[in-house]
């Protein structure tokens, strides 16, 4: 669902990706550790087609981002770091409207359902969205790539700044996305929660990914040390 070939990124003489190459397939998590400036934001941003590749090129569902960036739009969601919704207008409001934008046009129940599959409380969902807390704004994000019916979501920093709770539901959400055959890609610092959730992780330093392992081989402190060699 998610290919990268030889993916280059060079701004004048700063080299950001160096020769990504990743394959990522329907129903895996993938998270995508390293420190800030190792590239992690250039891939998802390449991804999302909104910076172009200096060389090579990435696939999302066996289309070219450099070909054809607005085709992969229909396929893909992002939920960045703070995910920006209307502070305004209620979850559901929300919903309705980014899923309209999409081309998609449900029912006031349908939209209830979506955001009752993240697990928000139905009290939420009249509410404005001034009143929500981070890991309540993510969940109306994760909805909208329900209602969408993504099948690539790229996250970035997902549990930055959530709660122990927060982080816990987050994981379960993503996992059962997993569950469903959806693709995850997450840049994260978050090592512990990578091990929790993910099904194969990266290291990247300095443009390259220079480390590429399984989750269920590693132990969260396995992976640490290696991060922090790698780093």
């Amino acid at each position: 669902m998610l290919r990268t070939v030889n993916l280059h990124k060079k701004y004048n003489e700063l080299t950001a990706l160096k020769s990504l190459n990743l394959e990522v397939g329907s129903g895996e998590i993938f998270a995508l550790l390293g420190q800030n400036g190792a590239g992690k934001s250039t891939t998802i941003n390449i991804l999302l087609g909104l910076l172009k590749a200096s060389g090579g090129d990435a696939f999302i569902n066996n289309i070219s981002v450099t070909e054809q960036p607005q085709k992969i739009k229909r396929h893909l969601a992002y939920i960045p770091e703070t995910v920006l919704l209307y502070p305004n207008m209620t979850g559901i409001e929300n919903l309705d409207f980014f899923s309209r934008i999409a081309g998609f046009n449900y029912t006031k129940a349908t939209l209830a359902g979506f955001l009752n599959r993240t697990g928000l409380q139905e009290s939420a969902h009249e509410k404005n969205l001034e009143g929500y807390s981070k890991g309540m704004r993510q969940k109306v994000g994760i909805a909208i790539a329900l209602a969408k019916d993504a099948k690539v979501l790229l996250l970035d920093e997902p549990t930055s700044g959530l709660d122990p709770i927060a982080t816990a539901e987050f994981t379960n959400i993503v996992r059962q996305l997993g569950s469903e055959g959806r693709t995850v890609f997450m840049a994260t610092h978050d090592i512990f929660n990578a091990v929790s959730v993910a099904t194969n992780i990266g290291i990247m330093k300095q443009g390259e990914l220079v480390q590429h392992l399984p989750s269920k081989d590693f132990s969260a402190e396995e992976v640490q040390s290696l991060y922090l060699k790698t780093i």
